[in-house]
């Protein structure tokens, strides 16, 4: 069936050729946007024009008078071909034309008898001629996988998913301008780099030939982010892609977008700050509202978000403190977790992450983690077994991480020392980043640093439960 249906459009396009008309059409940058079509438009008032460029994705052929609806990137409208508007060539053309072609058109803008707002057509250009069917009405796109695989079928026959991705640009552009306008600076660091650091993950490895040399795809941005405040700029950030060889599930894909940010003088109270505004304030500025629907629940993303710490929140959910050993030993036994081995911070955060997560529904600041937890954190003054970082959670998801920054470098590399002597070789590739260190030595000023998953916002601001529906395109296994 599909054969014959291409088939079908390989004749028409010979057809088409044969007329002398460009199947694959010319430069048309007059037309307007539907939506700007549709909102101007005035019932019933003489003299009114549109030129309009979309794909056909409805069509009912009448015999002289052809009636189609047409798709841009902001709306759909109504078309009207018919044999007493248009010059023979374009008529002939009308009746060649096929779901999913791209047409152009200009006319008087009425309404039907049946009271849809139509451009009744007094010129036809052909855009590009469509090979391929467009699937049956959303019935094509109930195999998920290919939404995902071919993200441009699923952009043409789903309004929703276009609006989602639309969504996205509009998130990433109020974060700019909210932290440009608080004195932020945007600023682009190294995707390759010859260590990893800054985050504990396995990295994507290549080599450059001509330097014959080793790099690996950044994991995180953190640490040439602080060189910059050791060198005196003193409010950056930076929205990046950062590269984990992970796994890949409704939360995580290997390729993702993060914005980290730092301002010197600040602390994590600050970056809280800033956190409860950034996300709030998309939510007002792109959804209209703080109170979203999301799954079977409503989050509400108005501020103040409750803010509670990592070792009130084990008590409250696990029932065991942080700073009795043996009682989260015992725990992890009792809830299947492998505990031996495992410094005794690693095992409460196992505890954390099954038991006290899922129960993180409403936006939520977790505070003063285990100090163990953190190497580049710094540590509470009157407690110095907790960091002065926190974690940001909604819906059950980490949404963005944060500290009170480290500036000593002697403690730093102390730290560096003791978390890479803990690693099993090759579990996470990371070195000793001795230059990190020396840019430390030269003194960087107290701060507070932030990074924020992108994607996942964007999956909170649009109601999606799976990452894959908010990144174009996302990685996926190679099809059999």
């Amino acid at each position: 069936m599909i054969e014959k249906i291409q088939q079908d459009r390989l004749n028409k396009l010979k057809k088409i050729r044969d007329l002398g008309v460009n199947p694959y059409g010319r430069r048309y940058d007059s037309a307007e946007p539907i939506d700007s079509v549709l909102g101007r438009f005035i019932d019933q008032a003489e003299g009114q024009v549109a030129d309009v460029a979309g794909r056909i994705v409805l069509q009912r052929d009448m015999g002289k008078l052809i009636f189609a609806q047409v798709r841009d990137e902001t709306g759909t409208i109504q078309l009207a071909l018919g044999k007493n508007a248009l010059d023979e060539t374009q008529w002939a053309l009308a009746k060649l034309l096929d779901l999913g072609d791209l047409v152009a058109v200009r006319g008087p803008l009425l309404r039907t008898r049946t009271g849809e707002i139509t451009v009744f057509a007094g010129s036809l250009v052909l855009l590009c001629k469509s090979l391929h069917p467009l699937p049956e009405k959303f019935h094509g796109l109930q195999d998920v996988e290919l939404r995902y695989r071919q993200r441009y079928l699923d952009l043409i026959v789903n309004p929703e998913s276009m609006a989602t991705f639309k969504k996205r640009v509009a998130i990433v552009r109020h974060f700019r301008r909210y932290l440009e306008d608080r004195g932020f600076m945007e600023v682009e660091t190294p995707m390759m780099q010859s260590q990893c650091g800054g985050a504990a993950a396995r990295p994507f490895a290549t080599h450059h030939n001509a330097l014959d040399m080793d790099l690996f795809m950044r994991i995180s941005p953190e640490l040439y982010l602080k060189r910059l405040l050791v060198g005196g700029m003193g409010k950056i950030f930076e929205i990046n892609r950062n590269f984990r060889n992970e796994g890949i599930d409704s939360t995580h894909n290997p390729e993702f977008t993060m914005m980290e940010l730092y301002q010197a003088g600040a602390d994590y109270e600050v970056m809280m700050q800033l956190t409860e505004g950034l996300i709030s304030s998309a939510a007002m500025a792109v959804c209209g509202t703080m109170k979203l629907p999301y799954g079977q629940s409503e989050l509400d993303f108005t501020p103040p978000w409750r803010r509670a710490t990592y070792e009130q929140l084990l008590v409250e959910y696990a029932g065991v403190s942080m700073r009795d050993p043996a009682g989260v030993r015992g725990k992890a036994r009792q809830m299947g977790i492998e505990e031996s081995n495992k410094a005794d911070a690693i095992v409460a955060n196992e505890i954390f992450t099954a038991a006290v997560e899922p129960e993180l529904f409403q936006p939520i600041f977790v505070k003063d983690y285990p100090a163990d937890l953190c190497p580049l954190t710094r540590r509470d003054a009157d407690d110095p077994t907790l960091a002065l970082r926190f974690e940001a959670f909604a819906a059950n998801m980490e949404l963005a991480n944060a500290y009170t920054e480290l500036n000593d470098p002697s403690l730093q590399e102390e730290n560096f020392r003791t978390q890479l002597a803990g690693e099993a070789e090759g579990e996470t590739m990371r070195a000793m980043d001795s230059d990190f260190i020396t840019a430390l030595q030269h003194g960087m000023p107290p701060a507070g640093g932030l990074g924020i998953g992108i994607d996942r916002v964007v999956m909170l601001l649009t109601g999606k439960t799976t990452i894959r529906d908010v990144v174009l395109f996302p990685t996926l296994r190679p099809q059999q």
